[in-house]
Formats: structure tokens, sequence, C-alpha cells
């Protein structure tokens, strides 16, 4: 029905659309043309018809009904109001079916017009279909009892076919009605969801845009096929600062980028954009941008857009400007250098002249034990100017010889003998008697003496320091366990960083620049090896060394040799 009306309202606008008072002359129109063509043809076919009272009734009642669907005005009305037109439909087509029964057949069957808008409403949604099929068989019986005449049980069930059908074709409309009105309900219900979720969508993308731009960050999300899906405003401008002079828009291959400050040019394969779109997701890759003077530093993360199925869709990439702080940390491994050198000369003086004044053996005691003071005090200056030599360079490059690693050992454990027993340290190592591999035995040695000297360090009240080395599979491990007053488990991942302190270091205070493990690890990686800290508050501290071993040279191990102290 409602398709059919929407024909009617020539499909412009839908029909709920419509004011009240068109929707209910659209709804009258069917049975009014109906109504109109049936008597027309009455007209020219039918002569003796045309002077029938009751069809010239039927055509007026239609005619003043369908008027009446256009002056009433039914949107003051209750809702429903207008049901009476296709109630009082039945009238005129009580009377074309009695003025025209013995000539024109299937004339009732016009009341399925106004059968079809009551069950169509959905005003009477239990109602219509009973009420339909009540006044369709008013429609058939009341003429057989005017005027009177002989009645029979055959006379009354000759024309209830009609009704039955209609009845049939009211429940049809009724169940569908009923059915479209719960699906229309749902898309109803489904539209303004939409529309919700439309208008969230739109606000977070605007709030996304807006933060983006907000950010001091370049945000670059790229496709699987590396075309560019959203930029921020920060990323437009490192974009441009990276294009050739004189060029407006690029691509990733245009753009000067640079592996580093002297300008090496940074290989295709490497650019971030390219890494990316192969997959890969990397934090804090060094890049500079264009060229000096504008020329910047950016720290590049980027990481995989993968779908509900795990499957890669492209990559969000981040370019953080760290230019400042890479030239302050050039500015400070300058410095350091350069007051680490200025150090070491007067110290080494002061050294040398203590031990030449220590030769003397009439100095009195006094002086001595003075002299002895200046000398550690020295030689702990110039374990942290070495430190700080280290720390603003790189670590010179390894040269690896065969090594038996247990003797470098013995000679770190030698060298913090005397310091060890000062501080009631008991050292012991656990190796077996030889132990042959190819490192840097100077820079193993380096590394030794500073966890040794850690170890001694935070161990007050004195304990064991026990240094184990043993294979393991692939590597060499060693172990160094003290039992002193150890750290927090949260610090364990930063003390290997320049210039960290642990929070029980710095409240014991206890003496250090937060050096000697920054460069011990720098020393392990470049070897190929990792350290590892494990350690508790009271319980002391385990660093653990994972020394790789050359497969073409496996490491070489002799007998056991149980535990050994010294000190």
């Amino acid at each position: 029905m409602d398709r059919l009306l929407t024909v009617l309202s020539l499909d412009r606008i839908s029909f709920h659309e419509l004011s009240m008072r068109v929707r209910v002359l659209l709804s009258q129109l069917p049975f009014f043309v109906t109504t109109v063509v049936l008597v027309a043809g009455i007209w020219f076919v039918h002569e003796p018809l045309r002077d029938d009272l009751r069809v010239q009734l039927g055509l007026a009642l239609t005619v003043a009904l369908t008027v009446l669907c256009v002056l009433v005005p039914w949107d003051r009305l209750p809702y429903g109001a207008w049901l009476v037109i296709p109630v009082l439909d039945f009238v005129p087509i009580t009377l074309l079916r009695e003025g025209t029964l013995s000539t024109v057949t299937g004339v009732g069957i016009m009341a399925a017009f106004p059968v079809v808008w009551l069950t169509g409403s959905g005003r009477l949604p239990r109602a219509s279909a009973p009420l339909g099929f009540a006044l369709t068989l008013a429609m058939v019986w009341v003429p057989l009892l005017v005027p009177p005449r002989p009645l029979s049980a055959g006379l009354f069930a000759a024309p209830l076919l009609i009704p039955f059908m209609l009845l049939g074709i009211g429940l049809t409309v009724q169940v569908l009605s009923t059915s479209m009105e719960r699906q229309n309900a749902e898309l109803a219900a489904k539209d303004a969801e939409l529309r919700r979720l439309l208008a969230v969508t739109a606000r977070r993308e605007r709030l996304l845009d807006t933060v983006l731009d907000t950010v001091d960050v370049g945000v670059l999300a790229i496709d699987e096929h590396g075309h560019d899906v959203l930029m921020n405003r920060r990323q437009h401008r490192i974009h441009e600062l990276s294009l050739p002079e004189g060029m407006r828009d690029g691509a990733e291959a245009d753009l000067r980028v640079y592996a580093d400050a002297d300008g090496t040019p940074l290989p295709p394969d490497r650019r971030p954009a390219l890494r990316a779109i192969r997959g890969e997701s990397f934090s804090d890759t060094l890049i500079w941008a264009g060229d000096p003077p504008a020329q910047r530093v950016l720290s590049v993360s980027a990481r995989v857009l993968r779908d509900e199925r795990g499957h890669p869709e492209g990559s969000v990439l981040s370019f953080h400007d760290v230019t400042e702080l890479v030239t302050a940390l050039q500015a400070k491994d300058d410095f350091l250098a350069g007051v680490s050198h200025e150090l070491r000369t007067p110290l080494t003086s002061i050294r040398g002249y203590t031990e030449l004044l220590a030769m003397d053996e009439r100095l009195p005691g006094h002086v001595r034990s003075g002299l002895e003071v200046i000398e550690r005090n020295a030689d702990q200056l110039l374990v942290l100017v070495e430190d700080l030599l280290r720390t603003a360079g790189s670590v010179l490059e390894l040269q690896s010889v065969e090594t038996d690693l247990v003797q470098v050992v013995q000679q770190s454990v030698s060298a913090a003998g005397l310091r060890a027993a000062e501080a009631g340290v008991d050292l012991r190592v656990d190796a077996p008697s030889r132990l042959v591999l190819d490192c840097d035995p100077v820079r193993l040695g380096q590394v030794f003496d500073n966890l040794l000297s850690n170890a001694i360090k935070y161990s007050p009240d004195g304990g064991p320091v026990t240094v184990r080395l043993a294979p393991a599979g692939t590597t060499v491990q060693v172990q160094v366990a003290d039992r002193g007053m150890g750290m927090h488990p949260e610090d364990a991942t930063d003390v290997f960083d320049r210039f960290f302190r642990s929070r029980n270091a710095r409240m014991s205070a206890i003496p250090g620049l937060g050096l000697g493990l920054a460069v011990v690890r720098e020393i392990v990686e470049r070897h190929g090896g990792t350290i590892r800290c494990d350690t508790a508050p009271g319980e002391g501290t385990v660093f653990t060394l994972d020394l790789p071993v050359r497969q073409d040279r496996p490491v070489a191990v002799a007998a056991q040799g149980g535990v050994r102290r010294s000190g």
C-alpha cells in the first residue's frame, strides 16, 4: 500500500513525509478513480443503468467523501479520525454493487480498497481485519433485508465468498503491514544509531585532527602501498624542509634525508617510510633532514597497523625533532672530554710527587699517613676521570685475541684484593682452571674491575663477592654476585645508563658518578654479548654477562677449579 501511495505521490518524497490531508486524499484516490471508471463504463455500455438512483447516489457519495478528504483539517483532529472515510466508503460500494448486480459482476470486490486502507493503516492492529470483514458482510447482507423479502439460508450463504475473500486479504495486509512497521521501526532505530555513530565518528575525527595538529611531533600514516593516509601540520613542515629547493612537493625518493650530520645520504632501503612499508617496527632511529643551516635531527619511530585478522594494512610513523638534544649531548661530550684531559694532567703530577715523597724513609708517621690519604683520593679521582674520558668518546676498537678468561678475572680480583680486605669483603672465584675464548682482555679487564669495584663499594657491611665463570652452550656466562645493599628492581633497567645512580646509593652517600656500568655495557655489547642486573633491596646484586663464542673456534675449557678465595 505504501509503495502504491508512493507511486501516486510521484515518488518525489516518502509517503510519511506528506501532510495528513494529502495522505488521506492519496489513500482515497484509488477507490475514487475506480468508481469514476466504473460509472463511465456503465454510462457508455449499459445505457439502462444511467438513470439508476443507486448508481448515481454511489457516485455522488464517492465524490463527496473524496472532497471531504481535501476539506477536512485532519491535522487538527485526533490522529486516526480519518478512518471514518474508509468506513463510509462501504456505503457507495454497497449502492454501486446493488445497482449493477444484474449487469456488472465483481463490483463488490471494490470493498478491497477500504479493507486494505483499514488493515494497512496500523491504527487498529487487532480489530481492522474483523472490522473490514463485518463491514463487507453488512455490504452483502443488508440489501437482502431492504425491501423485506422471503429469506433463506441459501440466500445468506450465496454472497459469503466476498466477505471471506476480503477477510483473507485484510489479514494478509495486516500481517504485512505489521511486519513492515516492525522493519521500519528497526530501520529507524538503526538509522538513528548510525547517525549517532557518524556524529561520534565525526567528532572523534575532529578531535584527532586537533590533537595531531597541536602536538609538536610529526605524524604520518601510510597504507600498505606507501600512500599517505594522514599527515599532521608538523609533518607537513618537516616534509617541506626535506624537499629540494624550488620543489613544492615530492616523493620519498626526492627528500633530502641523511644518515649523519656530515651529509652521508641515507640509503633508500633504510629510509623510514620504506622500512615501514616493508612491515618493520622500530624506535628512535636518528635521521638528518634538510641541509644546513635549516637542517634538523629527527628521531623516527614506526609501528605496523594491522586489521582484525592480523594482516598489515599500513603503518604510523612519528618524527620527533631532537636537534637541540643532539646538539646538547655533543656539547656535553666535548665538555667532558676537555675537562677530563685537563684534570688528568695535574692528578698525574700529584700522584707522581706523592710517590716520590713516600720514598723518603725519614718522613714522620703522621706525614706518611697524610700522603697515603692524598694517594688514595688522587687514585679515586683518576678512576673518575678515566670513566669520564671513556663515556665522552666511543670505546676503542676491540683487539680480540685468544685469551684465558679465568686469568683475566684473577687479575681483576687480585687488583681489588687490598680494597676488599679493607672493606671486610671476601672475594671468591668459582671457575674452571682455564677457559679460553676470543676477546679483548684489556677491555674485559675494565669490565671486571668496574663490577668488582661496585660490588665492594656497595657491600658496606662486608660479606662475600663471588665471580662465577662457566660455558653455556654458544656463550660463556660470567656472574659477579654480592650480598650488599642491593637496589629496587625498577632501578635495574636504568643502572647501565650514563650518570644514573640508584636511590640506595644516593641515600647512602656513597661516592660515584654513575659512569662505570655504562662503560661496562658498551664493552660487553662491542663483544656481541649482553649484560643484565638482578637485584633486591638488602639481598645484594647479581650482574650476569653472556659473551658469545665463535662457531668456528669453540671455547676451550679445562677441569673445574672449584672455589678459590682472594684477599
